[in-house]
């Protein structure tokens, strides 16, 4: 390669073109649409499970169920509330972590990881466009949730003036904003995942192994999480803190447990970025 080419193959211009292509293969395979779409179902389904609850004018929750459940009757705005808080232990981190594992495994596996790199990516370039992709889906993802979970609870129910969790009134803006602001939380959570998944695909061929091993690690951290003995362990796991953006909906907004779990994440993500680049820039690329 010519210092000329190699010049081209530098340029910022060049890794944004690498970015788009990225995350236009990305978001439009099947298998991540299909993900989306079940995703974007869970809101629906847990709104019209409410509203057929609450036809004869029963409370919706009885008392259990994901939090804010009690008061979607009352504000179609709380939909969104409970639909982040059912699918980020399971839905969305499972569906960034098969997105993720799938991010250098699935091109090994498809023998299209040495085409990439002979290209003048440069193996850090391909790894840091990789993970940016992955954080791009945790964004849409998490959108989709909220977005579909917005339109059912304003379908379904009533919109307005809404009650925080510490009983004062805030206007219906402000509770959109605050909506917004948590929805951008929720997709910050999934950084650790996202690292995690991508160290994963790193250490094998196999996209299917890859996307396997990041859900079963998952699900094991999850419970892990669930058992009183490890209490010592449960602040160091990526997922202890992740229902912490309820606190976003108190007045004044509580802070603690919100720094604990985004600075938890950046350094999972650091971590676990460290790894996947150590990995990745010293393995024999043969696929």
């Amino acid at each position: 390669m010519s210092r000329a080419e190699a010049a081209r193959g530098a340029s910022p211009l060049w890794t944004l073109g690498l970015l788009r292509s990225e995350l236009l293969t990305t978001f439009r395979r099947w298998r991540t649409l299909a993900l989306l779409g079940v995703l974007a179902a869970v809101p629906v389904l847990v709104g019209v499970a409410v509203r057929i609850e609450t036809g004869d004018g029963a409370s919706a929750g009885g008392g259990g169920g994901p939090a804010f459940i009690s008061q979607i009757t009352n504000n179609g705005l709380f939909l969104v509330f409970t639909a982040l808080a059912a699918t980020l232990p399971f839905f969305l981190p499972m569906a960034v972590g098969v997105v993720a594992g799938d991010a250098l495994a699935g091109e090994a596996n498809a023998g299209t990881l040495r085409y990439l790199l002979v290209a003048p990516a440069g193996r850090t370039r391909l790894l840091v466009t990789k993970y940016a992709t992955v954080m791009a889906f945790c964004l849409v993802a998490t959108l989709v949730v909220a977005v579909s979970a917005l339109v059912t609870g304003a379908l379904l129910f009533p919109l307005g003036d809404l009650t925080t969790l510490s009983g004062t009134r805030i206007g219906f803006a402000e509770g959109l904003g605050r909506a917004l602001l948590i929805a951008l939380v929720v997709a910050a959570s999934l950084t650790g995942v996202a690292a995690l998944g991508l160290f994963v695909s790193t250490l094998t061929h196999s996209g299917i192994a890859a996307m396997a091993t990041t859900v079963g690690l998952l699900i094991t951290v999850q419970i892990l999480d669930q058992i009183p003995q490890l209490h010592a362990l449960h602040p160091y796991l990526f997922s202890h803190h992740w229902l912490s953006f309820a606190d976003l909906m108190r007045d004044p907004v509580y802070w603690d447990d919100l720094a604990r779990n985004l600075g938890l994440q950046a350094l999972y993500a650091a971590v676990f970025g460290s790894a996947a680049w150590a990995r990745f820039t010293t393995k024999d690329i043969t696929a």
